[in-house]
């Protein structure tokens, strides 16, 4: 029994030193891998990469920005099935563990053992948390206890709840999509409330290997990954077995959502927005903050706008002939791959590619591009058409001139005739056009070219083209603000101007004839460039340079006389900009892309409308004065001369170089503009509540033709739009500011008169033409010296009422 007992002590004495050894050792490699664990306190302020997502104006999504898909979910607002089904997948005992899973650990020991290959990694969702935040991906045993041990410190400190949000958010779960709500929209369209039982499980089956799970090469393997992670659900109770079965028999449908501006034709829109947001927070914070950007696009309005440019572009391209096919492809076997692999521009539907199967004297038998599945591969649907006669007509040629088997082009289906086509060309000649709300400069509509597909290059905002006449209102304006009126009589006769170098420089009208005296009216409608020149002259030019640096036309205009007809250079933008504060009564506006910008908190950080509202944050109405709204902007220039050049702008319209606008039926004004040898045509205008400006010429500069002009080419684009804006809105007047006189006078001569030929002209108190014509001195007798057509011209600001 001693002997028993001596064997029992010795045991015991050994049991408790290898206890003690094996205690100092753990203790030893804790205190020795705790010496540098990284501070897990990082992850209470963890701000994971976050796209940013710019909506348009009624909240549709119109573009996202980002190096890692992910939108944050707290907790709270993570469905119980998605957790569950990453739970099961991944850690079934993710409640009960304290950071990592004995359990697992033991079974991926047992299958190292084994000798398998495929070795278990055994991490607990805490774990991944800890590997994914805070430490780097090596399969070593060095990183799987320093993951252990600071899982366990993460334990300490976060609920399980925060936990799980962690993970949900950051995890990869392939096709560059990162966090459940990400991978919802962009595999399923989904929110994450609307995902089945089917389709959670295949978002928790990716975490183990995304790349291998691929939907579209890997299909059948994420199924049986899919249906895995159903039955793990099912034997840990979050779903029935007859919920499994159901999942289970769910073919596997993957529909990644395609985000892209050209579904309203917005390229150019939201290039310009994503430029902003980087000049203005620099890519970090563009591609990685999470900013919600609701921005000025009205897409309804944005589609009209290209519509019209379009048109416009592709009326003046095809009255100048066809350019000839894009390319040419070998029929082989089969047409389609090849016509396939031809880029096509994605913002130009309906158009799209063909290829000539077959030629003969009346008609073209095309096959038109296949489209390509979701994995990419080619589509064995091969669709046909056929171009007769009319589909070429504005050709010109027949069919077996205009191209050949293997020739690709464009075409257009033919409303109405099934199976039809036109033939169609990308246009040369390039434009742009802006759409504006002229009372806060919010941008509804921006087109910078026929195709963003084809060139970034935004002709709305980066092209410094000529104005030409379209800038004349300015200097209309400067004069009517200091001293003129419509009715002042400007002189229609060729004038030299010595521009101080020893050259000398004579304007001629477009119509190479003079007409002697006019009103300033006239001169405006008609735009009449020796009557422009001699009113620069007149007023001088310091103070146009004065009033295009105010409306923002120009920074710095030259203050020279051939200026005052527009040979500057500037920007579609900058001209709608100065046009909308004619048509607002003279306040400052400033051009806005972005209406509000918030942070991925929703504290909003900038917002365009700089108003102070007083009164607007009352708790409640306790018989205080109803809030009102302080307006700030500078007055730029008179309201009543901001309400002259309007009304003479109306006549542009009514009687002038704008005259195809008026089958619109609409209160509307505006200002034709060609350039010298036409190689800018422009109009810019506006109605009551909304104004336009389109401008149209080759990127390379060069003449659009001899008898180019304005009013044949850029005023109908205006016209067209405005016909599809202003469709389903009642005519409004422009609203006349008091103080105005509108009085009856000859359009000709401008005096009073009734009858025919008269219009209303308007006039600021005081400066209206007198009551009669008897003679005697003041205004009588100036205007008895115009009755003559003797009145002086040209002399001065004064005496010319």
């Amino acid at each position: 029994m001693r002997r028993i007992g001596r064997l029992l002590g010795f045991i015991f004495a050994t049991g408790a030193l290898v206890f003690v050894l094996a205690s100092a050792i753990l203790g030893a490699v804790i205190w020795k891998y705790e010496q540098d664990l990284p501070d897990f306190s990082a992850l209470k302020n963890y701000e994971p990469p976050v796209m940013t997502r710019v909506h348009a104006a009624d909240g549709s999504l119109l573009a996202e920005y980002s190096r890692e898909r992910r939108l944050y979910l707290p907790s709270s607002s993570i469905p119980d099935l998605v957790k569950q089904a990453f739970i099961s997948a991944e850690d079934k005992n993710f409640y009960t563990h304290f950071g990592f899973d004995p359990e697992g650990i033991a079974r991926a020991g047992i299958v190292f053992l084994q000798g398998s290959r495929r070795v278990q990694g055994a991490s607990t969702i805490t774990q991944q948390v800890a590997k994914n935040f805070l430490l780097n991906s090596d399969r070593t045993f060095d990183r799987k206890i320093r993951e252990i041990l600071l899982s366990l410190r993460i334990e300490a400190a976060y609920s399980k709840e925060k936990i799980l949000e962690l993970y949900l958010n950051e995890i990869y779960l392939g096709l560059s999509n990162y966090g459940v709500a990400a991978a919802a929209l962009n595999y399923f369209d989904k929110s994450v409330h609307d995902l089945t039982i089917s389709e959670v499980a295949y978002l928790a089956a990716l975490p183990k290997e995304p790349s291998s799970l691929n939907p579209f090469r890997n299909h059948d393997r994420a199924v049986e990954r899919r249906n895995y992670v159903i039955g793990r659900m099912a034997e840990d109770g979050y779903i029935t077995a007859e919920q499994a079965r159901q999942a289970r028999a769910e073919p596997l449908i993957v529909n990644p959502r395609v985000l892209t501006p050209n579904s309203i034709a917005a390229g150019f829109f939201a290039e310009e927005v994503r430029r902003e947001l980087s000049e203005r927070y620099g890519e970090q914070k563009l591609y990685e903050g999470g900013l919600s950007v609701r921005t000025t696009l009205d897409p309804k309005i944005q589609l009209m706008a290209r519509k019209a440019l379009v048109d416009g572009l592709v009326r003046y391209d095809e009255a100048h002939g066809w350019h000839g096919a894009l390319k040419s492809i070998d029929l082989g076997q089969d047409w389609g791959v090849p016509l396939a692999d031809v880029p096509a521009y994605g913002d130009v539907k309906p158009w799209q590619l063909a290829v000539a199967l077959d030629v003969s004297n009346t008609a073209i038998r095309i096959g038109l591009q296949p489209d390509r599945d979701k994995s990419g591969a080619v589509v064995q649907d091969r669709q046909t058409g056929t171009v007769t006669i009319d589909g070429l007509r504005w050709t010109g040629r027949a069919p077996k001139s205009l191209v050949k088997p293997g020739d690709v082009f464009y075409v257009e289906p033919i409303a109405g005739h099934d199976g039809e086509y036109r033939v169609r060309q990308i246009p040369e000649v390039s434009g742009a056009c802006v759409a504006m709300d002229p009372f806060t400069g919010r941008v509804l509509a921006m087109v910078g070219g026929f195709s963003f597909d084809e060139s970034e290059f935004n002709r709305a905002t980066q092209a410094q083209r000529q104005p030409g006449s379209s800038f004349k209102p300015f200097v209309y304006a400067a004069a009517l603000d200091n001293g003129y009126t419509p009715s002042s009589i400007l002189l229609d006769e060729p004038v030299t101007i010595d521009q101080g170098n020893g050259e000398l420089w004579t304007p001629a009208n477009f119509e190479g004839k003079s007409g002697g005296p006019h009103t300033l009216r006239f001169g405006v409608e008609h735009s009449i460039n020796q009557m422009t020149v001699r009113l620069a002259r007149d007023i001088g030019m310091p103070l146009v340079v004065e009033y295009a640096k105010r409306f923002g036309i120009y920074d710095n205009l030259p203050p020279f006389l051939s200026m005052a007809i527009g040979a500057g250079e500037t920007t579609v933008l900058r001209m709608i900009t100065g046009y909308s504060m004619f048509a607002n009564g003279g306040k400052r506006v400033k051009a806005t892309l972005i209406d509000r910008i918030q942070d991925r908190w929703g504290n909003t950080i900038y917002k365009h409308d700089e108003r102070i509202c007083e009164g607007c944050d009352a708790a409640r109405w306790d018989g205080q004065s109803e809030p009102h709204l302080i307006d700030k902007r500078e007055q730029v220039i008179d309201p009543l001369s901001a309400y002259q050049i309007t009304s003479i702008m109306e006549g542009v319209i009514q009687r002038g170089t704008g005259i195809a606008i008026k089958e619109v039926g609409k209160t509307l004004a505006g200002k034709t503009g060609t350039t010298n040898d036409a190689k800018d045509l422009w109009f810019v205008g506006f109605s009551p509540n909304l104004a336009f400006g389109v401008f149209m010429g080759y990127d390379k500069p060069r003449s659009l033709g001899d008898s180019a002009q304005a009013a044949l080419y850029t005023a109908p684009i205006f016209r067209d739009f405005m016909k599809m804006a202003l469709k389903d809105t009642p005519d409004t007047p422009f609203r006349v500011p008091p103080g105005i006189k509108l009085i009856s006078v000859d359009v000709h001569s401008g005096m009073r008169a009734t009858g025919q030929g008269t219009i209303l002209e308007a006039f600021k108190p005081g400066t209206g033409p007198p009551d009669s014509y008897g003679g005697g001195g003041g205004g009588g007798g100036e205007a008895s010296a115009q009755a003559s057509g003797e009145r002086s011209v040209g002399s001065g600001t004064g005496g010319l009422y």
